[in-house]
């Protein structure tokens, strides 16, 4: 229970502070709320339990508007009286006022009881209505109401018990019911000047009867007045007010609105002196200029989840589209454009960020986008049909490497590709178990890039005079060296590590480097599990993973290493490497024969100019992704991140190079992703994992997320027909007739791919001098 007095001393809290402790208490799981008030208003407003449970409150001395916007569940009792407002815009809360109720209580009340065990003032009831989805409003006062009282009122009903009013002429107050036009009035006793051309009073019907008597208990038991009820139901005493039908409402004469206007009203118009009126009445439905929204075509002009989130920008939805049509070959081609590394990064070690944020997850499971890159191993691209003379060259055959040289080639240049490494592929080749990234994989994408015209050249170890070289003889420059040099902090004994990525380099060369029984990683990355199953490879009996933090491996790679008897323990913060294993900072040992670091590599830029502008000891280029005049750079030696982000970058690069050569600028192209809200997956059925498919037959699931997948929806829907189709090169294209058009948007409603919209018309309509 949460109690509360709003006086403390002479200070007295304010709304807002009052208001916000009632939400904090209500997040905590409080229910019922005791709360001695100093005029407060808002209180028990549009409010909800985090567990859906009701919601009471017992309120003294309430300010305006208490249950102001009240929702189903929620019960406010006042002891007293309550100030104006009482229940304005009830939405379904049951609000008891055991004293008067003040001006406008119920006032455009739609929902929920209110009960007033007292007098209500002025224009109380007024604007009362009822959603026909919904129970009606009810509205019961004790004794009387004010003037103006039930104006406009459009649905609910009203009882005014007119107990202690015989003094007044009108237990309705003056005026009442003006504009009435639904819902029911009931009251007892004198009743004057109601409203006689929107209203009738009739005597009650049994129905009426039935309603006020199985009511009535638990109106006075509400307001404590239970004695009353022989009192209040002489049912002789009792009449209603219901609107008159449109039938029985008196007419006027029907005038040509076009008379009026130009004879009746202002000779010529009211605006004749500043615009031309041609006085014709513009219905509720119209077409072309007069439309004030219009559907728009927008396919392709938003990223699809899975194209936003992967940092090669791979269009996961065109490809599901091509397999739609049959267009397999199409299909399988077409990541080729975004990395020539498919099987190896997206069909394999890629943690596969389009996957995660996919559409199809608020239906099921996500589409199956990762494995489809394995069905392009053995696709080929033909090679440039013009090439440009010119001569690029890449320092780095790993991913952002390789990305930058097969994107140059298909461009038409001649690239060359120095690496350092007997073999090329970068940490792919060098440091990514076999069990995880297949050789033959690897091996078959390579010898693509080198089939596209690519001059790998491996064994070339470039310092800063073989740099220079490189600068003089070709046309622009690629730096791709990738992150080499393992990250090792000064610990006590930090002579004693061994390097993870040294590690996993001599194994994936075949060699078996020389380890203990007990092997502690520190790091708990992909890095760090790779190096762990390495271990456990080479005969370690124990594997122990640490870290200062939540371990950033993915789910799958940790399970691995458990299940091979790991241990993974997180937050552990090293202070010294002995002999016997790992001292952390709170003095225990963890036992370990042989320590390996694994907590990320940074660049060897020592070959590179002094020149070049370098950042926490990685490249800083500009936004084309230069360094220097011909110079550009992608992949880690900007940041150390994952393949895909070298992919990325390396295609980005690629393009900025091969802007710098024909003489122009380039700024890389910014994704928008597609609102969420624009795809209407109600199109789709939900299926169970054990009904998903092979991910080259996921086509049906993938819901095409801002790309128009053909399906034809629209151009069935539109009730007028103004939807048209056409097939071009790029495809099937869908058009709207303004002419036919009455921008009901429907089509923007059905589209599931949210491929159309609706927008403010912006067409000039020709109306002023």
């Amino acid at each position: 229970m949460f109690k509360i007095n709003t006086i403390d001393g002479n200070t007295r809290m304010s709304t807002q502070d009052l208001l916000e402790s009632i939400n904090q208490a209500l997040a905590e799981g409080e229910t019922e709320f005791h709360i001695e008030a100093s005029g407060q208003h808002d209180i028990g407003g549009p409010l909800w339990h985090p567990e859906g449970k009701p919601l009471k409150f017992y309120v003294k001395n309430a300010g305006q508007r208490v249950g102001s916007m009240c929702l189903p569940g929620t019960e406010i009792i006042v002891e007293g009286s309550a100030s104006a407002d009482v229940g304005w815009l009830n939405a379904g809360g049951r609000i008891v006022v055991k004293g008067d109720g003040g001006d406008t209580a119920a006032h455009c009340a739609a929902a929920g009881t209110i009960y007033i065990g007292g007098r209500a003032g002025t224009r109380s009831g007024s604007l009362m209505k009822h959603d026909p989805l919904y129970e009606a409003p009810e509205f019961w006062v004790l004794k009387n109401v004010g003037s103006f009282a039930f104006e406009f009122m459009g649905g609910g009903i009203a009882v005014v018990c007119g107990y202690d009013s015989e003094q007044f002429e009108s237990v309705l107050g003056d005026r009442a019911c003006t504009g009435m036009v639904g819902g029911i009035v009931y009251f007892r006793g004198k009743a004057k000047g109601i409203s006689a051309k929107d209203t009738k009073i009739l005597p009650l019907n049994q129905e009426d009867i039935a309603y006020l008597d199985g009511k009535m208990d638990d109106f006075l038991g509400a307001i404590g007045r239970p004695e009353l009820r022989s009192q209040l139901t002489d049912w002789s005493e009792w009449q209603k007010v219901v609107p008159l039908s449109y039938d029985e409402r008196p007419k006027k004469a029907n005038t040509d609105i076009y008379s009026f206007r130009t004879q009746a009203w202002v000779p010529g118009g009211i605006f004749s002196d500043v615009c031309d009126d041609d006085f014709a009445v513009i219905g509720a439905i119209t077409t072309g200029a007069l439309r004030r929204r219009i559907p728009v075509w927008e396919n392709g002009k938003y990223s699809a989840p899975c194209e936003f989130n992967c940092t090669a920008s791979v269009p996961s939805q065109q490809r599901f589209n091509l397999l739609r049509d049959g267009k397999i070959d199409e299909a399988y081609r077409l990541v080729l454009e975004y990395t020539p590394f498919p099987g190896s990064v997206c069909g394999a070690v890629c943690p596969n960020l389009c996957m995660d944020d996919c559409t199809r997850k608020k239906v099921d499971i996500s589409a199956q986008i990762g494995k489809l890159g394995q069905y392009s191993i053995n696709v080929d691209l033909p090679k440039a049909e013009v090439k440009t003379g010119k001569h690029v060259a890449v320092i780095g055959g790993g991913a952002a490497g390789l990305t930058a040289a097969w994107q140059l080639a298909r461009l038409g240049h001649e690239v060359t590709v120095f690496e350092a490494d007997a073999k090329a592929g970068g940490k792919m080749e060098q440091v990514i178990p076999r069990s995880r990234l297949p050789q033959e994989t690897l091996a078959r994408e390579i010898a693509r890039i080198r089939e596209m015209g690519v001059t790998i050249k491996t064994g070339v170890h470039v310092d800063k005079e073989k740099f220079a070289w490189i600068r003089d003889s070709h046309d622009a420059v690629v730096i791709a060296t990738g992150a080499h040099v393992t990250r090792v902090i000064n610990w006590p004994g930090h002579e004693r590590i061994v390097k993870g990525l040294e590690f996993l380099k001599a194994i994936n060369r075949g060699e078996r480097p020389a380890i203990g029984r007990r092997v502690i990683v520190i790091g708990c990355g992909n890095s760090g599990m790779d190096v762990a199953v390495g271990a456990y490879g080479l005969g370690a009996e124990q594997v122990t993973c640490i870290d200062v933090q939540r371990p950033a491996a993915f789910d799958k790679e940790m399970a691995h290493v458990k299940e091979l008897g790991g241990e993974i323990l997180w937050p552990v913060f090293t202070k010294e490497i002995t002999a016997e294993g790992i001292i952390t900072q709170d003095g225990q040992l963890i036992k370990g024969d042989t320590v390996i670091i694994a907590i990320g590599e940074t660049p060897d830029l020592s070959f590179a100019p002094d020149s070049l502008p370098v950042e926490r000891g990685c490249l800083k280029p500009a936004t084309d992704y230069s360094v220097a005049q011909g110079i550009f750079t992608a992949g880690d030696t900007i940041r150390p991140g994952r393949l895909v982000d070298a992919i990325g970058a390396g295609r980005e690069a690629a393009l900025a190079v091969d802007a710098y050569l024909k003489g122009q600028s380039y700024t890389p192209v910014q994704k928008n992703k597609i609102p969420a809200g624009r795809m209407s997956t109600a199109y789709f059925k939900k299926c169970h994992s054990c009904d998903v498919p092979e991910a080259n037959n996921d086509y049906t699931r993938c819901i095409s997320c801002g790309t128009c997948r053909d399906c034809h929806m629209c151009l069935k829907s539109c009730p007028e027909n103004a939807i048209t189709r056409t097939v071009g090169a790029n495809g099937a294209e869908y058009a709207s007739d303004p002419d036919k058009c009455i921008a009901c948007g429907i089509c923007a409603g059905i589209c599931p791919c949210g491929v159309w919209t609706m927008e403010p018309n912006a067409e000039p309509v020709k109306f002023y001098r």
